[in-house]
């Protein structure tokens, strides 16, 4: 697969300036010729992993008769479920199946680190997942089959009661398009919309991952109540005789923001908690240590005798510029290193030849990587 963004006639430029984060776009034979290299029997059968994380969704709209199965299932479990009214759903799926990392390559338009994974749907005729809103940003591209495809800007955000899905209790399309093999959709945040597939098939769903407000000040409180000690404590400010009872006067609130605003700004290195954070948001699965460690002259000694590198699928990368150097991430952790070396690791089509030789504290970073369980040695 080639790693050209799937953009069609659209260019990359018009693309980010109209419509990135701003309107739906259609881009009909975005991957013209496209041959997907697995089917809904490959798909099935990564359902049935343990390690999967997989559902099984039926039901209609707006009947709203809608029924969940998570995996991992049984092989029988796929015989008994009819022609129509079904989806299969399974998340992750470049990681498990690392050759499709490269499609995700095809967003390197994009901030990489906000690439979160690739996720896969088969839908018999009539199936859907029903109306709803994704908070993130989202490309759906048709792998094969049709799908039609109903959004709307306005709409009444009102969930299906006791529904295991969060389905809208009510839609109004205000535009629709049906996608045929090679098309894309993409769909900013907060916009409302339905799929139902026409004909039996597959939509590759590359999600753009987003977090809150409120998942930074839950991880960054969990990071404050982590450093020794208690950091600083509220202090009274000038006071005078009979206050009212039971007010918190305004310098007291005052005094409590600067309070928050000092632990933030003198005990958080903001920068490190980022890249912390975000190389562990969503983190599906931990990598795992290699079992034999391997030092800096084996690293050394391999990569000059022509081995390569591979990043563990599991594994998030990402690197902040810090003083011509790089911190590097990895699942939560740093690894400081050259921003060559940074860049070298993070490629979207993955490490290729050595690009030079490598300086002691790169070869420390390489070897605490492959260590980690973050890189594994592959042969030429």
């Amino acid at each position: 697969m080639s790693a050209a963004a799937p953009l069609g006639a659209l260019t990359v430029e018009d693309f980010l300036a109209r419509h990135w984060q701003r309107t739906a776009c259609h881009i009909p034979g975005a991957i013209p010729g496209f041959e997907p290299p697995l089917d809904e029997h490959d798909l099935a059968g990564l359902a049935c992993e343990p390690d999967a994380n997989a559902r099984l969704v039926a039901g209609r709209y707006p009947d709203h008769d809608w029924r969940v199965r998570h995996g991992p299932f049984e092989e029988s479990v796929f015989a008994g479920l009819g022609a129509q009214h079904w989806t299969l759903l399974v998340q992750d799926v470049e990681k498990h199946y690392p050759p499709l990392q490269s499609f995700l390559a095809r967003f390197r338009f994009l901030p990489q680190w906000r690439l979160d994974d690739l996720m896969i749907s088969y839908a018999v005729t009539g199936g859907s997942v029903g109306p709803h809103v994704d908070q993130y940003d989202v490309f759906l591209f048709q792998a094969s089959g049709r799908r039609r495809w109903q959004i709307a800007t306005t709409f009444d955000p009102a969930l299906v009661p006791d529904c295991p899905l969060r389905v809208l209790a009510q839609f109004t399309p205000e535009q629709e398009w049906v996608l045929a093999a090679g098309d894309l959709l993409y769909l900013p945040p907060g916009i409302a919309h339905h799929g139902v597939a026409l004909e039996p098939g597959m939509t590759w769903s590359v999600g753009l991952r987003a977090p809150s407000a409120a998942e930074l000040l839950i991880a960054l409180g969990e990071e404050l109540a982590l450093t020794p000690g208690e950091g600083g404590r509220y202090r009274d400010p000038p006071l005078a005789p009979g206050p009212r009872a039971g007010e918190i006067t305004t310098p007291a609130l005052q005094g409590l923001a600067a309070l928050l605003d000092a632990e933030l700004t003198g005990r958080v290195d903001f920068p490190d908690f980022a890249g912390r954070f975000l190389t562990r948001f969503r983190l599906a699965q931990e990598p795992e240590p290699r079992p034999a460690p391997v030092g800096t002259g084996e690293v050394e000694r391999r990569l000059r005798s022509g081995a390569r590198v591979a990043r563990n699928p599991w594994t998030r990368l990402a690197w902040i510029e810090e003083r011509g150097r790089a911190r590097l991430y990895a699942a939560g952790a740093r690894y400081p290193c050259s921003l060559d070396l940074a860049a070298w690791l993070c490629d979207p089509d993955g490490p290729g030849p050595l690009p030079q030789a490598l300086a002691d504290d790169d070869l420390a970073a390489l070897s605490a990587l492959l260590n980690d369980g973050h890189l594994r040695f592959r042969e030429r």
